[in-house]
């Protein structure tokens, strides 16, 4: 039967235009029918519409948590299949755990669990009752819960037959216009993740450097200055270090620079790796990780990818992305192990091993932001080291710096937004020392992740600077809260953050 209180009134929604974002729209009531109805119960207490709906049901739902020794623990969840006196064809009781502790982080991710218990073809319409619901921070719960749904909603569906089934919700909250006002930005912000994520999952063979430019120069139609050089170029300009590493393949390097200026602040600069394919060159990669690395220009894509998100919310900051991209391939033109090439700041680099090239375009790519930009940050983004992942996984990005405030601000950030850094050490830089050359690209002692910053740490000149060593966090091979397998749009979402509320 139709529930009184749920009687007809006028809907305050708002639509996510990406192709990737399900439908969601914000209400003060539900005016139609859904398949489908999400209630939420705290370690503390339950909610006010929790007890609403457990009264139609004649205490049904109390019966069924009580049934599952359901507490009200963070994520928890009991479902309910044909409830008694409801339009429902399935109820879905999700607990929050302590509300005092329930931050937009907790939220976003409760969004992402909610949307991977609800991913069934044969679910294709929700109603989720948010009402009286705040985060500890007094934002928006409803706009971040839909964050969080869209974020693991997400596939790339490009190389699919069969396509994924669409689905709208309608979340009920007190202040559907509040929320409908806070999800904007977001909406935007996840438009910018998708894109990056889209760049990371895309082919090698489809996402050239060459591509990659022109994806950039979509962003000229968001007032973004946009400007690609080609090898003949790079060579003028004395990049031999990012023109070495793209030798290999046909279309070789490119530096791609995307400029947001929303201010005449000086800027902060972003840079980015951008290796479209690392087969490793000829100190070529071995076993079934190779596949994965179309995913090494993750740096790049996010990067990017922060800048359109800045770009489409009219940010008020000046950021410009600055990516070296190459495809690292084996030809009779490749460099070679042993060969020493000269970088754009003039120090002369022994490549001693053709798969430690990321390190190379950054250090071109950062001569240049310095250069022609004068930043009062730079903040590198990469997928660079291995020993990165051995030392801590995929939960957590490395963070480098010797910046003590700009780690606090990033890794606060990275907490906002459930991208978390962890900070390693600087150091080791007699490892790379070289009887033939100033530097050579690999460290002949120490920790990988460690020499790989400290050889970066070459080109910062006298900016702030940190690196961020995002290899494991780019690619995951398993869905988790609101990411989902493939790209993971890592950096875009904690750039922002930072960007917004804390860079100075």
């Amino acid at each position: 039967m139709k529930l009184s209180f749920l009687a007809a009134s006028l809907a305050l929604g708002v639509t996510a235009l990406s192709t990737h974002a399900e439908t969601i729209n914000f209400t003060n009531k539900f005016t139609t029918q859904a398949d489908s109805l999400v209630v939420f119960a705290s370690e503390d207490q339950q909610s006010t519409q929790f007890k609403e709906f457990d009264a139609l049901t004649k205490g049904q739902l109390s019966k069924a948590i009580a049934a599952n020794k359901f507490e009200g623990k963070f994520g928890q969840k009991v479902e309910i299949i044909a409830p008694a006196n409801l339009d429902y064809q399935r109820v879905v009781i999700v607990g929050l755990g302590q509300q005092t502790k329930l931050d937009t982080a907790a939220v976003t991710r409760l969004g992402g669990q909610l949307s991977a218990k609800l991913n069934q073809d044969t679910i294709e319409t929700i109603h989720i009752a948010a009402d009286n619901l705040t985060t500890a921070s007094n934002t928006s719960f409803g706009a971040q819960l839909a964050h969080g749904i869209n974020l693991r909603a997400y596939k790339f569906e490009q190389y699919h037959s069969k396509k994924r089934t669409l689905k709208t919700y309608a979340i009920d909250t007190e202040t559907a216009d509040i929320d409908k006002s806070a999800y904007q930005k977001l909406v935007n912000l996840e438009k910018a993740v998708f894109f990056a994520r889209d760049l990371t999952n895309e082919t090698a063979s489809a996402m050239t450097p060459a591509m990659f430019a022109k994806e950039a120069m979509k962003l000229k139609k968001l007032g973004v200055e946009v400007k690609v050089l080609e090898p003949k170029q790079l060579k003028k300009l004395g990049m031999g270090a990012l023109e070495a590493v793209g030798r290999g393949s046909k279309e070789g390097s490119r530096l791609i620079i995307a400029h947001y200026k929303g201010s005449d602040d000086a800027p902060i600069a972003l840079v980015g790796k951008g290796i479209t394919f690392d087969s490793g060159g000829y100190s070529l990669k071995t076993g079934a990780s190779i596949a994965r690395m179309k995913s090494d220009m993750a740096g790049a894509a996010a990067v990017l990818a922060t800048v359109k998100a800045l770009a489409l919310n009219k940010s008020d900051k000046n950021v410009v992305a600055v990516m070296g991209m190459a495809a690292n391939m084996v030809s009779e033109h490749s460099i070679a192990p042993g060969d020493v090439v000269t970088t754009a700041e003039g120090l002369t680099v022994e490549v001693v091993n053709t798969d430690a090239e990321g390190r190379l375009v950054l250090s071109d790519a950062m001569w240049y932001a310095r250069e022609y930009f004068k930043p009062a940050i730079m903040v590198d983004v990469a997928t660079l080291t291995g020993s990165k992942v051995r030392a801590l996984g995929n939960e957590y990005a490395a963070i480098f710096s010797e910046d003590d405030q700009l780690v606090e601000q990033l890794t606060y950030a990275g907490k906002q937004v459930n991208e978390n850094l962890w900070r390693l050490p600087l150091g080791y830089k007699d490892a790379l020392k070289t009887d033939i050359a100033d530097l050579k690209n690999i460290g002949s002692y120490g920790p990988g992740a460690t020499t790989a910053a400290s050889f970066l740490q070459h080109f910062s000149g006298d900016v702030r600077w940190v690196h961020l060593d995002i290899a494991g966090n780019a690619l995951a091979s398993k869905a988790k809260d609101e990411v989902p397998t493939g790209g993971t749009g890592f950096g875009v979402r904690l750039l922002n953050e930072w960007i917004e509320s804390k860079a100075k």
